[in-house]
């Protein structure tokens, strides 16, 4: 395979991984109160002094950009520039944050109580804190957490604040406004507040990346926000939004700062708290809106055991460095940099390059406990065996089997090798006991196969099969939320297994043709680099190599005796979104007409996969999750098997059913319509 360069591999194993500590250790031996109220004295950028909220909003408001922006709304409009002043006012004075030490030392002392009930340890490696704490002194920071949990910014305050770190000033979305007495708590915090989407309202963005950009260029705070843009039902690292991104870019890029170092932070749950609710949320039952009153009927979650969580701040980024032989900077020497001008080409693809770069930092520090691995076995065993289950014994030699395989591919695994595999078993399974059920030995998932008739002395339910088959869907979407936690580490083998199974033969570049369609197929759905094809084909065939799974020579991928084992395993894992993707092409051949707009897709597309779960004709519940049936349309959409066509009120989709049957053959492994619809990709 001669076209195909070679990649320079890294093994895994080799890579160093800092130690962690338990900063609840403490906390369980001394005074909340006397830690929320002591000496906070942060060391700043370059020592500058903290700037106030209002001394930041005047100096948002007497920016070049914002003035210019306002005349030229003012020509537009017809209105007169006093007038777009004060609704730039107005604007900024519900957007901005106004930190107080007061409501800080609150947060610290209530945290305390709250963390110390829900988890039995907060693990954060301390050499990332020594990294972070050198960066905030020499650069312009921004963070990037990782965003699995409502939790996830309160838990990044809480630790900077032990640590006498400067505390961050977060973008948060508008919903956590509408809580009483809460959402001015976050604002004091050090929270702003910005509208979900605020597309072509230039007034808004200006305000919005001048007040971002005014912290970051004179280093008053770190600068944190979310790179995926809202939280993972599923956790699998979303695809990056780039908005936010290239704003803080933006001050490198125009030479107004020498350079911006980016931290990327792992946020890794044990249990996560919401699973349930992100399960009923992927099935289409609306969430429930952020309010006070909601967040003290929540209070129940306080009796329950949420494991552990391990906070990984990785290496900073610096963006001079990621910048070098991409981007010409001279270009913004063109014209005034107050005035706003269209990114170019170079500009985007740095951007977009850099924002994959990072999550895939994330998804490398991300901490993996054994449940993960736990999970991955039992929802394949419920697929191929639901009422039997799988004999203890059986699931943790699997389990050790899983773990070394994992291991040599890279995991950060978390599984204590003081304590036998059996009792790590047990206690995973005792921590996440609603998701299992455990009977005469044998595990299984919590529920109910379809139509089980009533106990003894049981009244006869009145649920319907279609209200069945949602709740068994919660258990399996919850359970696959923790496999989806480890698809980073196995997705590129899976592929590589996947592609083995549909090639017309063992040639090294027909297994390369099935691997490149099935990734670019599934872009939308895994974190999968841009013009990465080559290195992520290579990097499958060396860990499957390395672990004796493949024998790989210039011109045939070979599968060993022993092999199979693993590459079933892979293959399975990856299934499930195969035939998300395969049904949903299914229903747009039978069931779209030409009056289906994108919103009415998803519920049109659920009852479909309801009715042929209902009669059998699907295998994997997890189809019902919306976020599977979202990427299979983006999938479709930008590869041009469907598209949208402009109507009066909103756009309907047009569905090129001649490609998306041939897509459909395809991914389920049929070969005689490959090689036009590789060609076609």
């Amino acid at each position: 395979m001669a076209s195909i360069a070679v990649y320079s591999h890294r093994d895994p194993m080799l890579k160093k991984r800092d130690d962690f500590e338990d900063i609840l250790e403490e906390r369980r031996n001394s005074s909340d109160l006397r830690y929320a109220l002591r000496c906070y004295a942060p060391v700043l950028y370059k020592g500058v002094a903290p700037c106030k909220s209002g001394m930041l909003k005047s100096m948002v408001l007497q920016s070049d950009q914002l003035h210019y922006v306002i005349n030229q709304l003012s020509k537009e409009t017809g209105r007169t520039t006093a007038d777009v002043q004060v609704q730039a006012s107005a604007i900024l004075e519900e957007m901005a944050h106004c930190l107080q030490l007061s409501t800080v030392r609150f947060f610290a002392f209530t945290l305390c109580k709250v963390f110390k009930t829900l988890f039995r340890s907060i693990c954060v490696n301390e050499e990332g804190i020594q990294r972070l704490q050198q960066a905030i002194q020499e650069h312009p920071v921004v963070l990037l957490p990782s965003h699995r949990s409502y939790m996830d910014f309160l838990l990044m305050s809480y630790i900077l604040f032990t640590y006498d770190l400067s505390l961050p000033v977060i973008a948060a979305g508008m919903d956590f406004m509408g809580m009483k007495f809460i959402g001015e708590m976050l604002r004091m915090s050090g929270a702003f507040f910005i509208r979900r989407s605020f597309g072509g309202d230039k007034l808004y963005w200006t305000l919005f990346s001048e007040y971002v950009k005014t912290m970051l260029k004179n280093g008053y705070a770190p600068v944190e926000f979310f790179l995926e843009g809202t939280r993972s039902r599923t956790s699998k690292s979303l695809t990056p939004k780039l908005g936010l991104l290239n704003i803080v870019m933006d001050p490198f890029l125009k030479g107004e700062v020498f350079d911006v170092h980016v931290v990327p932070v792992s946020i890794s749950y044990e249990r996560i708290l919401e699973e349930t609710l992100y399960a009923r949320e992927l099935l289409g039952i609306p969430k429930p809106k952020e309010s006070t009153s909601g967040l003290f009927k929540a209070r129940k979650v306080l009796s329950e055991d949420y494991g552990s969580i391990h906070v990984y701040f990785g290496q900073p980024v610096s963006v001079r460095s990621l910048s070098e032989g991409k981007v010409n900077r001279c270009q913004f020497n063109q014209q005034p940099r107050h005035i706003p001008r269209r990114t170019g080409e170079d500009i985007n693809s740095f951007v977009n390059d850099s924002a994959y770069r990072l999550v895939r930092a994330q998804e490398e520090n991300m901490v993996l406990a054994p449940w993960v691995l736990l999970a991955s076995l039992l929802l394949q065993n419920h697929h191929q065996n639901q009422t039997q289950g799988m004999a203890v014994d059986e699931l943790t030699a699997q389990a050790v089997w899983l773990r070394d395989v994992s291991r040599q591919y890279g995991a950060f695994l978390h599984w204590p090798e003081h304590i036998p595999p059996s009792e790590v078993v047990s206690s995973s399974l005792s921590l996440h006991r609603g998701l299992v059920r455990i009977c005469e030995g044998r595990v299984q998932l919590a529920v109910e196969p379809a139509g089980a008739p009533a106990g003894p002395g049981e009244p006869h339910s009145s649920v319907t099969q279609e209200e069945e088959l949602l709740s068994r869907a919660v258990t399996v979407l919850s359970c696959a939320s923790y496999r989806n936690q480890a698809l980073h580490i196995f997705v590129r083998p899976a592929l590589l297994a996947s592609a083995i199974h549909t090639a017309s033969s063992c040639q090294k570049q027909e297994v390369f043709n099935s691997f490149s369609f099935l990734r670019n197929m599934f872009s939308n759905e895994f974190i999968l680099c841009p013009g990465a094809t080559v290195q992520d084909f290579e990097e499958a065939c060396y860990l499957l190599g390395k672990t004796g799974a493949l024998q790989v020579t210039q011109q045939e991928v070979l599968v060993t005796e022993g092999g199979h084992r693993t590459l079933a395993f892979l293959s399975n894992m990856l299934d499930p979104f195969l035939q998300g993707y395969q049904v949903v092409c299914r229903f747009l051949c039978e069931e779209v007409t030409e009056t289906l707009t994108e919103k009415l897709f998803i519920p049109a597309v659920r009852k479909f996969i309801i009715k042929h779960l209902l009669e059998g004709r699907l295998r994997y519940t997890e189809v019902l999750s919306s976020d599977l049936q979202k990427n299979s349309l983006a999938a479709l959409l930008r590869i041009g098997a469907v598209r949208k066509v402009q109507g009066v009120e909103q756009a309907t989709l047009k569905v090129n059913r001649v490609m998306v049957n041939s897509l459909e053959d395809t991914l389920g492994g049929k070969l005689p319509t490959q090689k036009a619809v590789v060609a076609r990709l």
